[in-house]
């Protein structure tokens, strides 16, 4: 059995490899305290662009729900958002078996949950079997992609619950820091999927309750009492330092950031590009962290034409101009991709060179399998249009603008990109029609190269809809396979190489466009804005000034 003495040095080393190669630290940036020592005490009056609606922390998905649920509930382990090192949290030590099947946790002994039961090894189980295999009863599906091979847990002892699976998961303790794997309580596990979203229903150890909650208004989060387990990393212990922080919704972002300068809010994320400079020249506080994991990226479906044709895959990549966008729609709090994957995720490689514009290139590939341009100017085959429909996101304040650029430039080689940037429901309903949309553009948070199977394998999300019969269905599976077989470094890396190559260049599955960044503006007096290893805003070690 390994230990994670040896977990915390392949964590390291991996790291080193996406570090080296960007010359940079992790990019994790926390806002300083300059104002004395940290005080307890008052709210926090935080906006944010999108509503949550779901804070179960098993299932809340987007952005503002697990933003909500990063700050009520704990998780078994702790990835240090600067490091990338997999730390104790919950559990104080783990062993696993050679070949990634089995997973031995060791709890600590001094933790309850917000009604007052304590953690123990039988309510890990509970979410360990819940979490892996789903409760179709109760309607509450399995997290799959973060659970991949789950077989059963086991009590060992009060304190000690094993994990196993059926392959190899060398991703499962970074799966457990991930915001899904949030543990709750045994009374919330006793509920349907519709009823364990509700806040009054939601049992959890973290250092907030949520407390209020008017869907598309506000919800309020309540200092938990007596709160006295966070990872030793973070930048205090006990209790967290504001009593309370009141997150409300404000879609506009013109209208967010009027609120921070007039002082009704204290904080606001989802900061609009334009607005990060003149607030920052007026003294606000700026802090950024690029979220790790997938970028924002055009993943293509080879089952629906045009994109079957990897030829106008290929054309797409080469098509559009990654300076324009860092100049035109960007800011210092992005970066333009540079791989599949963000340079924050250990194992990232840099393939900017084959991520670069070259329009003739682009128009020399269409020609050759037979695309030819039209009287408007967009080329057709067997007299059909080379028309892309693309689904995406209008979450992040840079989206559209990005699109928008890529359409424009793609227009000048031939191809119609006809976008539909949408709200996160109707995107989310949008995303379940088969046969419609040849692009889905979204990002993936997770900083960890398991990543790229969890999305691209045939055998799981399958971006790319890659077909049984499709020559490139069982080279995926085996390539990316290989990211979940290892956690030595050396093979961990070259796995990590491997499956970027065959995703970007050989299968051609996606066009990668930017990193996206969550960006926070604060008042001066607001200290310690910080985030978790995913980007999401955490708040435990965040004060006001008094005065």
């Amino acid at each position: 059995m390994k230990s994670i003495r040896h977990w915390r040095a392949v964590g390291a080393l991996l790291l080193a490899v996406g570090i080296a190669a960007t010359g940079c630290s992790a990019q994790a940036k926390v806002a300083s305290a300059q104002g004395g020592d940290p005080v307890s005490g008052g709210t926090l009056r935080f906006a944010v662009l999108d509503a949550p609606a779901n804070l179960d922390p098993h299932s809340g998905s987007s952005y503002p729900e697990s933003l909500i649920t990063s700050n009520t509930s704990d998780k078994l382990t702790y990835q240090n958002p600067e490091t990338g090192e997999i730390e104790p949290w919950l559990a104080t030590s783990w062993e696993y078996n050679d070949d990634l099947t089995a997973f031995t946790f060791h709890l600590r002994d001094d933790v309850t949950f917000n009604d007052g039961s304590k953690l123990d090894a039988a309510v890990v189980k509970e979410n360990f079997d819940i979490l892996g295999l789903g409760n179709e009863a109760l309607g509450v599906p399995a997290v799959t992609a973060y659970w991949v091979g789950f077989v059963s847990s086991e009590v060992i002892d009060p304190l000690t619950v094993k994990a196993t699976f059926n392959r190899p998961n060398a991703g499962f303790l970074h799966a457990l820091s991930h915001y899904f794997s949030g543990i709750v309580g045994h009374s919330t596990l006793q509920l349907s999927k519709a009823d364990r979203a509700l806040p009054q229903n939601i049992v959890t150890t973290g250092p907030y309750t949520v407390t209020e909650q008017i869907y598309q208004e506000k919800t309020v989060l309540t200092k938990r009492a007596g709160y006295d387990w966070a990872p030793a990393s973070r930048a205090h212990s006990g209790e967290a330092y504001l009593d309370t922080v009141e997150i409300a919704v404000i879609p506009e972002a013109s209208v967010r950031t009027g609120a921070l300068k007039s002082g009704e809010v204290d904080a606001i994320l989802d900061v609009n590009s334009t607005d990060e400079a003149p607030l920052k020249a007026q003294g606000y506080q700026i802090v950024s962290q690029l979220i790790p994991g997938r970028d924002i990226a055009f993943d293509f479906k080879t089952d629906v034409f045009p994109t079957d044709d990897i030829a106008v895959r290929k054309a797409v990549n080469l098509g559009w101009s990654r300076d324009a966008l860092k100049k035109t729609v960007l800011t210092d709090s992005y970066a333009v991709s540079t791989s599949a994957i963000s340079s924050r995720v250990p194992g990232w490689k840099d393939f900017s060179a084959d991520l670069t514009e070259n329009q003739d290139e682009a128009a020399k590939i269409l020609d050759a399998a037979g695309w030819k341009s039209g009287a408007d100017g967009i080329r057709e085959r067997d007299g059909k249009r080379l028309t892309l429909e693309l689904l995406g996101i209008d979450n992040l304040v840079v989206n559209k603008p990005a699109y928008e650029l890529i359409q424009q430039d793609l227009a000048k080689i031939g191809i119609e990109l006809d976008l539909a940037v949408l709200p996160i429901p109707d995107f989310s309903a949008e995303s379940k029609k088969s046969g419609v949309y040849n692009i889905q553009v979204a990002n993936t948070s997770r900083a960890d190269v398991a990543v790229l199977e969890q999305t691209y394998s045939p055998l799981f999300s399958n971006a790319g809809k890659l077909a049984k019969d499709n020559p490139l269905y069982q080279q995926a599976v085996d390539v990316l396979l290989g990211v979940s077989a290892t956690l030595d470094p050396t093979a961990r890396a070259q796995a990590a190489a491997d499956a970027q190559e065959f995703i970007l260049d050989t299968a051609a599955l996606t066009s990668p466009v930017y990193n996206p960044a969550q960006v926070t503006a604060a008042d001066p007096k607001v200290h310690g804005i910080s985030y978790e290893a995913q980007s999401r805003n955490v708040f435990y070690d965040t004060w006001i000034e008094k005065g």
